[in-house]
């Protein structure tokens, strides 16, 4: 299934070039490292998933979620998805709002009603 010519190929088709860094040095690549340590960190650590078509929809989920909705602290309380262009979310009103889930209720985050 995962012949070395045939992912090469494949690989090259889809104009993907390699990158060849030095084993176990994070500093190589941190920005790289530091998504994957959080995705782990964050989700893979407290998700059960059972195939490769489960964790992707999983995985997705998330994606959605960090680039969305979770704020980063290092770019002053923003989303990805707002650095990019796109709109502010309101924030919501605390006399009247909901809980809404995020990652199948993983994560929990204020809405407003």
């Amino acid at each position: 299934l995962f012949e070395f010519h045939r992912w090469k190929a494949n690989l090259r088709v889809l104009e993907v070039d390699e990158l060849k860094t030095v084993p176990y040095t994070p500093t190589s690549h941190p920005f790289v490292e530091r998504l994957i340590g959080t995705t782990r960190r964050e989700f893979l650590d407290h998700m059960l998933f059972w195939n490769s078509v489960d964790l992707e929809s999983k995985l997705s989920a998330f994606r959605n979620y960090y680039n969305l909705e979770r704020v980063h602290s290092g770019i002053h309380g923003a989303t990805p998805f707002e650095i990019g262009g796109g709109s502010r979310v309101q924030p919501a009103d605390l006399n009247g709002f909901r809980w809404k889930t995020a990652c199948r209720g993983l994560y929990v985050l204020p809405a407003a009603a």
